[in-house]
């Protein structure tokens, strides 16, 4: 269950980690759909039998672990009083380590700005997507949305 916190206090946890999603579950299906909606249908992401042969596996696109941000974000801070968000983008974002099919992944976030914008509130976070049994995560993102009251 997500994290509550009215519009009015979010620069309150600038500097904090907000939370940690629960673990989902990174399936061939979920690959397979976003190769389908993306158009990238790379061998080392569908084609199981030769990715089994030459990488012990399918792995996830990049870009499929960037996109389970805001879905996994929004299961660990909800922010109250608000009327709309918006992604507005990412500073910087850095793939450190493959996630093979199977594997579970889940989102931890650090509030790194709140900051006043377009009659809003502009919030840069850090977030990491972690790979369950694995050092090394999969994704780190600095991410920036506006929200609006």
């Amino acid at each position: 269950m997500a994290r509550e916190i009215a519009y009015a206090e979010i620069a309150s946890l600038v500097g904090q980690e907000v939370g940690v999603s629960d673990w989902v579950d990174v399936t061939q299906e979920r690959v397979n759909q976003f190769a389908d909606a993306t158009g990238d249908h790379q061998w080392i992401h569908v084609d199981i039998e030769r990715a089994t042969r030459e990488m012990g596996g399918p792995i996830a696109h990049g870009y499929l672990t960037l996109s389970l941000i805001p879905m996994l974000g929004a299961s660990v801070l909800r922010v109250t009083g608000v009327t709309r968000g918006i992604n507005y983008g990412c500073n910087k974002v850095r793939f450190t380590n493959m996630v093979r099919v199977g594997k579970r992944v889940r989102l931890r976030q650090k509030l790194l700005a709140a900051e006043a914008k377009s009659g809003g509130m502009q919030l840069t976070n850090e977030c990491t997507i972690e790979i369950e049994g694995e050092e090394r995560p999969a994704c780190v993102a600095e991410t920036i949305s506006l929200i609006f009251a």
